[in-house]
């Protein structure tokens, strides 16, 4: 080999690793957008979605990055932080809740949508159907804001003969209508009564409680929605205040004090949705995946709190409960 020709040669292999960095593809950027706050409930859920990615090869720092975005349950912030998560250019966005859903959808119709809804997503313009969703998002169907009926005839079954209801419910939550009628006509199907009444602050949650104190319902029910949900230690001091047997959305109001909740669990759905958006970083379209429905439900119900509201929960219930707490 002649010098003149072996320099090069020699310079171009000395270049090459930066060249090959400098070719190589990024680490891909997952936009984390949720409704709630980032306490240990949001925490809890964001390590379940990781699991989901852990399972499909993606791991945090080595080879998928998360962008965070929480609305601290303040839903006029999500849009703003929608746009935050665009303008970045994430790979993908995860949508926690159907207020994160909506904003990420009017954010952006190319960038893959993964998102949780406890409303149908349908009825909400998030996708075309169930099973064809089309566009840029799918995702996780809870089933949530639909068991507001179950739920409430749970705690019919518990509180029997209950002639009234009352129920507290998020004004500024997309299904806050949805809820509003589907409880309704569990009412009026069940032959009892409901209060109705909204809020969307502490101030307001007081203010509700102050009214119930007034009616005196024979028992309570907490709608589905992360902010609620967020101020679950107010509610439930406030119920045991009162001595109102109390019905939630989500285990971890049963486990605080709460009497009962019933809804679906939170940990597998996020799993799930952590599965999805790894197959689209992998280069799926989400508008063909179908939408998951889940199947798994959990019954949790508190028997030191029964014992201090003097109520007995009768054995059928008992005996359908997924977990009892002593």
């Amino acid at each position: 080999m002649r010098r003149r020709d072996f320099i090069p040669l020699v310079g171009g292999a000395a270049a090459w690793p930066l060249a090959v960095r400098a070719q190589q593809p990024s680490m891909p950027v997952v936009g984390w957008l949720s409704s709630i706050a980032s306490d240990p409930f949001g925490m809890s859920l964001f390590s379940a979605f990781q699991a989901g990615l852990k399972d499909a090869g993606y791991v945090e720092g080595q080879n998928v990055a998360i962008d965070f975005r929480w609305g601290e349950g303040q839903y006029s912030r999500l849009p703003t932080l929608a746009a935050e998560l665009v303008a970045k250019r994430v790979d993908v966005i995860m949508a926690g809740g159907p207020p994160a859903a909506l904003a990420a959808k009017a954010a952006t119709q190319t960038i893959p949508i993964i998102f949780t809804s406890g409303e149908d997503p349908v009825r909400l313009g998030l996708v075309a159907s169930l099973n064809r969703p089309g566009g840029n998002a799918t995702g996780v169907n809870l089933l949530d804001n639909e068991m507001e009926a179950k739920r409430l005839g749970l705690l019919r079954e518990v509180v029997q003969g209950a002639a009234t209801i009352g129920v507290l419910l998020n004004p500024k939550f997309a299904s806050f209508d949805a809820q509003s009628n589907d409880v309704r006509e569990a009412a009026r199907a069940g032959g009892f009564k409901v209060i109705i009444l909204a809020a969307a602050s502490a101030k307001e949650i007081d203010e509700a409680f102050a009214t119930f104190a007034q009616a005196h319902p024979a028992a309570l029910l907490i709608g589905s929605d992360r902010y609620l949900y967020s101020a679950r230690k107010q509610q439930i001091s406030l119920a045991a205040h009162q001595s109102i047997p109390t019905m939630f959305s989500l285990r971890g109001a049963a486990a605080e004090g709460g009497l009962m909740s019933y809804g679906i669990s939170y940990p597998d759905a996020y799993r799930q949705a952590g599965i999805y958006a790894s197959r689209v970083l992998k280069g799926e379209n989400p508008g063909d995946l179908p939408v998951i429905r889940p199947t798994k439900f959990e019954l949790v119900i508190n028997l030191a709190t029964a014992k201090q509201l003097g109520l007995t929960i009768p054995s059928g219930v008992l005996s359908i409960a997924d977990e009892v707490i002593e």
